[in-house]
């Protein structure tokens, strides 16, 4: 007996729960409404000025050693980890040599100890910045690493100095959360940098190690996935792309979902696109529902649509830029933003793609929580480049803002569940969780779906599911 299991969403939740759920008992149909798979995580075509055609991101991506359930999926579809990542020690170097930057001789040590080193040694910071950062720090381990839901980031650094704040602290927020730490939960912040700090690393790597992606979005994870599911299921996988749902309603024992060429029952269904794509069905599918019976759960549904319709999204802008021969001193640079000079980070991404001619010369800037056009946000960039990195020739490639990128993970923020109703139930970076939205988030609650599939079919054996 077979389950027919629709997860609608390629993203990269939506893989993790194919994965996870993929099985011989399992026939799976993955929907995605773009050409691509990925979501906010995948690749883009691109050509640089001179014509030659490049594979890209829409949007600059990094993970930490500390991201177990990522890198255990990518291992799991055969992704070589090794191959595929370039693993940093702890550390957010400026293109003048400041800021923290973890020693070789303590490469290999535990986050907490590199991260003292790195403080040790770290260029412009005076022994009392370096004493308030210890003292800030032991005050964040007394209390567990746990403060009250109101506040803010900022908030729990008092007594942290402005050089402290400007090299590590605004950084690692507003990369993590992508909000600046005055509109920032104190409460993710504390939980992410105590799994970085404190927590265990994948594999042989420390937890606070920056893992940089060797290859484009797409192939690191959602593709190779694909290519896995097609592998392992044959026949019992089917992936629709440029195929979008456009509503599902209560069928038999499960749901049966409507679209564009797109109208069939599933037994259970995974969801797990964007919130708001999200909000719209399942208050569509609510409302329905409700106005022929649909109990209970409906009202649950529409109440879990109204949470995540009352969300608010933050943006990330990506900058490319191109110039022939120019090459950084690392793979990765902070930058000093501020409104004129909006870019947190920079990546050299012919470092990190050594053997590809065509990269060499592109850098790829990143402005968290952006505002303004794209345009504007792009020229901005050129002029912060010529005058924090000395590149006065850059020409740009492509300029992708993601007004959406990720939820504001704000002080005291309600976020939806992942149970929506009876067969139905959602995966996404934005449900209820640990984590700000990123790509450990997304797999986690990808991971959790798909787990929740096979505890039904591995209930069920010897139950007929679906007369095959």
């Amino acid at each position: 007996m077979t389950l027919k299991l629709a997860v609608v969403g390629g993203g990269w939740a939506g893989m993790a729960a194919a994965v996870s759920a993929a099985g011989p008992d399992v026939e799976l149909t993955v929907f995605e409404a773009a050409r691509e798979l990925g979501g906010r995580a995948r690749a883009l075509q691109a050509m640089r000025p001179d014509g030659v055609p490049l594979r890209l991101d829409n949007g600059q991506h990094i993970l930490i050693g500390a991201y177990r359930q990522a890198l255990s999926c990518m291992q799991q579809v055969g992704v070589p980890l090794s191959g595929s990542l370039l693993a940093l020690p702890l550390g957010l170097p400026f293109p003048d040599g400041s800021g923290l930057q973890t020693p070789a001789w303590a490469s290999r040590w535990p986050g907490t100890l590199a991260l003292l080193a790195a403080m040790a040694t770290a260029r412009g910071w005076s022994w009392s910045d370096r004493l308030a950062l210890i003292r800030v720090a032991a005050r964040w381990q007394r209390q567990g690493f746990a403060c009250a839901p109101s506040d803010t980031v900022a908030r729990l650094c008092d007594g942290l100095t402005a050089q402290v704040m400007a090299d590590l602290i605004e950084p690692l927020c507003v990369s993590a959360l992508n909000l600046p730490t005055r509109q920032a939960s104190g409460q993710i912040f504390l939980r992410v940098m105590r799994d970085a700090l404190l927590g265990e690393g994948f594999g042989g790597w420390r937890a606070s190690s920056l893992l940089l992606p060797l290859s484009d979005l797409g192939n690191l994870f959602p593709e190779s996935a694909a290519r896995w599911l097609a592998d392992t299921l044959g026949a019992r996988f089917r992936l629709c792309l440029g195929t979008r749902v456009a509503g599902l309603r209560p069928d038999r024992a499960g749901w049966h979902l409507q679209g564009t060429g797109i109208d069939d029952h599933f037994d259970q269904v995974i969801w797990a696109t964007s919130a708001s794509s999200a909000s719209q069905v399942m208050h569509q599918t609510a409302t329905e529902a409700a106005g022929h019976g649909g109990g209970s759960w409906a009202q649950a549904l529409k109440d879990w649509a109204d949470t995540c319709s009352r969300l608010s999204f933050t943006a990330i802008t990506t900058v490319y830029t191109w110039s022939p021969g120019l090459r950084l001193d690392r793979p990765m640079l902070a930058l000093r933003d501020a409104p004129e000079a909006p870019a947190q980070f920079v990546f050299d991404r012919g470092q990190l793609s050594p053997q590809d001619p065509a990269m060499q010369g592109v850098l790829a800037f990143v402005v968290s929580a952006s505002q303004g056009d794209r345009a504007t946000l792009e020229h901005a960039v050129l002029r912060q480049a010529r005058d924090q990195l000395g590149a006065s020739d850059l020409q740009p490639i492509q300029t992708v803002v993601e007004k959406r990128a990720t939820f504001a993970c704000t002080p005291g923020l309600r976020r939806p569940g992942a149970q929506l109703a009876p067969g139905l139930q959602a995966a996404g970076d934005f449900l209820e969780g640990p984590y700000p939205a990123t790509l450990e988030a997304a797999v986690r609650a990808g991971v959790t779906a798909g787990a929740q599939v096979r505890a039904r079919v591995d209930s069920s054996r010897g139950q007929s599911l679906r007369p095959v």
